[in-house]
């Protein structure tokens, strides 16, 4: 079954320590490249997701992001204490300094102190709690899943998109073989109207190496190799379409050497009919070509 490399899935959830949301983005790519975006204090998890997404793709781009919320009461945001003692360091002397002016001043609250800049600090390393990272881990397995039914759905979509041109493409090489007998008889009628044109009469003498010449056109114009190639080539790529595990580049190698023959083809062709079909296999060949970027 073809893959696609591009997919996204996402999950949620939460329990009594927090919510937490993963997001998962897959886009094409030579090889398999892994990218983290995970909490501070969740890079435990990275072990265990690199693993997991080796053991699942093959190919592409891949964006893990894992987001975090603690529940207020979990210590979404905690007091440093380091902090704290300076402040209240600087208020004994703020009340000293007062005091020996003869100032009075207000006893501050708990709430003045807190709200001293640096008292109060958003939890980081601390704030996703064990509880946490353990009920976002047990995402990873029906996270993945997604991801890959996805590729797999895109997959089967682009597997249909490019076993319709290969179709066009064999309905093409069939209708070249079609023109091959017609095109060496016109080849033929030419030379001998254009070679009579120019010696006036053609003699026995002259027959033999009017032979010789439409011999040597013949070799030269000769397209079956270049169609016998694209077919082999094409028998060769509807195979990958049934095969399991990544088939991407394969594919896009097959391609590549259509595409010489199709080249070929044209250039040979000195028939306008032969060089319609060329056009229109290399048009086919190209879609091809971009549809395959995104087989894993």
């Amino acid at each position: 079954m073809t893959h696609s490399m591009t997919a996204f899935a996402t999950r949620t959830g939460h329990s009594d320590a927090g919510r937490w949301e993963w997001t998962l983005r897959s886009v094409n790519g030579r090889t398999l490249d892994l990218r983290m975006n995970l909490p501070d204090g969740c890079d435990r998890l990275e072990t265990t997701l690199r693993t997991a997404l080796r053991k699942a793709l093959h190919r592409g781009t891949v964006t893990v992001t894992l987001t975090c919320r603690m529940d207020q009461g979990q210590g979404g945001r905690d007091v440093d204490p380091d902090r704290l003692d300076k402040v209240l360091r600087a208020l004994d002397q703020v009340q000293d300094r007062a005091f020996s002016l003869g100032v009075t001043l207000g006893q501050p609250t708990a709430a003045d102190v807190l709200m001293q800049p640096g008292v109060l600090e958003a939890g980081s390393a601390g704030a996703v709690s064990d509880d946490l990272i353990a009920a976002a881990t047990t995402a990873i397995g029906p996270l993945l899943a997604d991801l890959t039914t996805m590729r797999a759905q895109e997959g089967t979509a682009l597997q249909k998109l490019i076993c319709a041109q290969l179709d066009t493409v064999h309905d093409q090489i069939e209708a070249a073989r079609a023109l091959l007998p017609e095109r060496e008889k016109h080849a033929r009628r030419a030379l001998r109207d254009a070679y009579a044109r120019v010696m006036g009469e053609i003699t026995d003498t002259d027959g033999a190496r009017l032979t010789q010449e439409l011999a040597l056109i013949a070799v030269k114009q000769d397209v079956t190799e270049e169609l016998d190639r694209l077919n082999t080539h094409l028998v060769a790529a509807w195979d990958l379409m049934d095969e399991e595990g990544p088939v991407g580049r394969k594919l896009d190698f097959i391609i590549q050497e259509m595409l010489r023959e199709a080249n070929t083809l044209c250039s040979k062709s000195q028939n306008a009919a032969l060089s319609g079909i060329g056009i229109t296999i290399k048009t086919a060949l190209e879609q091809m070509r971009e549809q395959v970027q995104n087989v894993e």
